[in-house]
């Protein structure tokens, strides 16, 4: 076989199969399932307050059908985009994530609810930019963790200099403040450098101090200590800093096995604050019982896999960009739904953190969304090039 005879160009119908769209079927099936349960639990948390001050019990329903045709929408734009320009923009997204992070502080700009300064209102939409900011600044990781990987794997500062932009933007969130947010940003940041190959004795180092650092923040500012003593003894503060936990609490304990059935919640009746956002999950609890809990868990533990799965197979395909994004992505819905969970269940201090692709939430759900278009992205030119590769051996062959 000789060099030019590899160089031949491949037949139609070859080059027809290595044209093919790529589907990640099952990623696209957990994804779906997810935001199917989550709209049925939306609709059920929140009829009642809907009923209540808009007249119409489907409200949130129909906003959240709107927000994944959104969303939606924006997964199928970004999967016609080859990685690789993501990849070469990272230091101009990284640019736009602060310029939000900083218009958003300020005042007349970022708009006030509930006491944080995270919204801007585009076009008569509020959006919670750090939603967005979030997932550009760990495009970015990606992106540093496969230009520098002997420097990343081999020295201290390889590891320590984006752990310092992490950093600078956990800053910009807490003054929103975001302290969830924040958060789950560098955690799964520091998960990404950590698969991408920091040392060990560097990673639990700087754990202990990143660690240290947000457990100070934490007892410095008396509002999150108020949340942070409401979370180890809610029932001393049941009807002041505890109230939220303590409703959410009696919601699951009332689920038992199999729940009080769908649209048989008594928590939702205007005893649980926020019951079908950051608290669905103990709405779901309560109407569908241990079963239900473990369908949903198993969906989330499901989507993680697979997302992790995809990340080795473009890691094996020699794509390190999108390896490290689609195990970023892992990382930030298990973290996430983590915290949620954990927060519902009294386990965790309470934070404003919505439940992955369930919670009533839009600009969180349009960019988890988007950020699944990335995923099936991700798969689609892992395919691509695993096919171009086996193409390329059997011409060799022959």
């Amino acid at each position: 076989m000789t060099e030019a005879s590899l160089r031949a160009p491949i037949s139609s119908t070859a080059r027809g199969r290595a044209a093919a769209v790529h589907i990640d079927s099952v990623s696209l099936a957990l994804v779906l399932a997810l935001l199917l349960l989550g709209l049925v639990m939306v609709t059920s948390a929140s009829i009642s307050i809907a009923s209540r001050d808009t007249g119409n019990p489907f409200y949130f329903l129909e906003r959240q059908v709107l927000t994944a045709l959104v969303g939606t929408a924006g997964a199928v734009l970004v999967f016609c985009f080859r990685m690789e320009r993501w990849e070469r923009l990272s230091t101009v997204l990284l640019a736009a994530a602060f310029v939000m992070l900083l218009t958003v502080l300020v005042p007349g700009l970022g708009e006030v609810v509930n006491g944080g300064r995270r919204w801007l209102r585009l076009g008569g939409v509020s959006f919670q930019v750090s939603e967005l900011a979030r997932v550009l600044v760990l495009i970015y990781v990606a992106s540093y963790a496969a230009r520098r990987q002997d420097e990343l794997r081999e020295t201290f500062t390889g590891l320590i200099k984006p752990l310092l932009l992490l950093a600078l933007v956990s800053v910009l969130l807490l003054g929103e403040p975001d302290f969830g947010a924040a958060t789950v940003l560098f955690a799964t940041g520091f998960g990404m450098l950590f698969i991408a190959g920091a040392r060990l004795r560097y990673v639990i180092v700087l754990t202990a101090v990143a660690a240290a650092l947000f457990a100070l923040l934490a007892v410095t500012s008396a509002y999150r200590l108020r949340r942070l003593t409401g979370f180890l003894d809610p029932w001393a503060h049941a009807y002041s800093s505890g109230f939220q936990l303590t409703q959410s609490l009696i919601a699951i304990g009332r689920g038992k096995w199999l729940g009080v059935g769908l649209g048989n919640s008594v928590q939702k009746l205007f005893y649980l604050p926020e019951a079908h956002t950051d608290f669905l999950f103990a709405v779901l609890a309560e109407e569908l019982g241990l079963l239900g809990v473990l369908l949903t868990l198993g969906l989330f533990v499901a989507l993680i896999w697979r997302a992790f799965y995809v990340a080795r197979l473009a890691a094996q395909a020699g794509l390190d960009f999108q390896s490290y994004l689609a195990a970023g992505f892992a990382l930030w819905i298990g973290i996430q739904a983590f915290i949620n969970v954990g927060v519902n269940m009294g386990v965790l201090p309470t934070k404003g953190l919505t439940l992955p692709l369930m919670s009533y939430g839009r600009s969180s759900l349009v960019v988890t969304l988007v950020w699944v278009g990335m995923l099936l992205r991700v798969y689609h030119e892992t395919m691509m090039e695993r096919r171009g590769s086996a193409t390329v051996m059997a011409r060799g062959a022959t």
